[in-house]
C-alpha cells in the first residue's frame, strides 16, 4: 500500500484536520482551513480507495454518515448550498470534502478553490466548533 495520511493518522493529516468523531462507518474531522465556514471532511475508516470497492452493507453505511455530517453542518451553519468532493489522486483514500457555500462569499457560483483565502481560526474557535459539530451529529445518530 502507498502512504496514506489518514492510515498513518501522522503530522501531517493532524496538521490539516481536527478529529470531531467516530462513527461506524467513517470519521468526521473540521478542516483547519475555515474559509468555508463549516468546511469537513468524512473519511471512510478502512483504507480503501474506490466507492466499488465497498460492500452494499458498507456503502450505504458510509453515505448514511455522510447524510448525517451535512445535515449536521446545514443545521449549525445554514450555507446556502453544501458541495461535496470526491478526490484521490494524492490522498488514496476514499473520502469527501464537505464544503459549505454561501451567497456572495468566497468561490459562490463555482468550484470550490483550495489555494483562496485560507482562513485559520483560534484554536478556542476550533474547539467550540468541533463541540457543536459533534453534538449535532450525536443528536442525528439517536
Amino acid at each position: 500500500m502507498d502512504y496514506c495520511f489518514y492510515c498513518a493518522d501522522d503530522e501531517k493529516r493532524k496538521s490539516l484536520m481536527i478529529e470531531i468523531i467516530k462513527l461506524d462507518f467513517s470519521t468526521i474531522y473540521l478542516n483547519k482551513d475555515q474559509s468555508h465556514l463549516g468546511r469537513v471532511v468524512v473519511k471512510y475508516n478502512d483504507h480503501k480507495t474506490e466507492y466499488f470497492q465497498l460492500t452494499e452493507e458498507e456503502r450505504n453505511g458510509f453515505f448514511k454518515e455522510l447524510a448525517i455530517a451535512s445535515q449536521a453542518i446545514y443545521n449549525l451553519y445554514k450555507p446556502n448550498k453544501l458541495n461535496y468532493a470526491t478526490f484521490g489522486d494524492l490522498v488514496p483514500h476514499i473520502h469527501v470534502h464537505l464544503v459549505p457555500k454561501y451567497k456572495d462569499k468566497l468561490n459562490w457560483g463555482s468550484a470550490f478553490d483550495d489555494s483562496l483565502e485560507k482562513q485559520f481560526l483560534l484554536e478556542a474557535d476550533y474547539n467550540k466548533m468541533i463541540a457543536e459539530i459533534k453534538d449535532e451529529i450525536e443528536k442525528l445518530t439517536k
